[in-house]
């Protein structure tokens, strides 16, 4: 597996933890929809699906838009809707960005940005 796999497999192990830790139920990670698009984490949390991006970074991320551009979101969002569909999920749907950035030594720090994003009626 090539080093950038490695660490981003390394930064979703981390966010699951932290998600894990904050009360999150995970229902699944990397979850691919056909022709729709992955969601990182899929979770479940206080009557909310939430469906989680995690980017894992060596450098310091101040924007996190900057680095979910609408691209990925409209394709996030198109799975997303997959998903709720195939379950008939009838849960409010959020969208959430962690950002995990991994020092040199190994050390770790986690910024999470709950509601990062409103999906709009063109991202389906």
């Amino acid at each position: 597996m090539a080093r950038h796999n490695d660490l981003g497999a390394r930064g979703e192990e981390i966010a699951t933890e932290y998600l894990l830790a904050d009360g999150y139920t995970i229902h699944r990670q990397d979850e691919r929809m056909q022709g729709r698009g992955e969601i990182d984490i899929i979770a479940f949390k206080d009557n909310e699906v939430v469906f989680v991006e995690v980017k894992t970074r060596t450098e310091p991320v101040t924007d996190p838009l900057e680095v979910v551009d609408t691209r990925r979101q409209r394709r996030m969002c198109r799975a997303a809707d997959a998903f709720i569909d195939r379950l008939s999920i009838d849960l409010l749907p959020r969208f959430d960005i962690i950002i995990v950035n991994v020092a040199p030594d190994g050390s770790h720090t986690i910024t999470h940005y709950p509601d990062a994003f409103i999906p709009t009626l063109n991202a389906l």
